[in-house]
């Protein structure tokens, strides 16, 4: 998840990972375009976090895509300007 949610212009997008993995998160507009690409490497277990700067996106609802080995999490991000 993200925090804050509402947000202008960043945030910070959390994700715990029991075992390494390889990790990619993205940023989808509503439309499923990629808009940003946070992370996309190897990581190792525990808490790990990520800043997005929505600076040059419009206002509006925004989805962020974890994908870490079979795992598969979605969730709502909302920008705010």
């Amino acid at each position: 998840q993200n925090y804050p949610n509402p947000f202008n212009p960043k945030t910070v997008v959390s994700c715990r990972l029991p075992v390494a993995s390889w990790v990619r998160l993205g940023v989808y507009d509503v439309l499923g375009r990629e808009v940003a690409v946070l992370l996309d490497e190897h990581k190792a277990p525990g808490l790990h976090q990520v800043e997005f700067d929505g600076t040059k996106l419009s206002s509006g609802i925004y989805i962020c895509r974890m994908t870490a080995g079979d795992y598969v999490e979605s969730n709502m991000l909302l920008l705010i300007k």
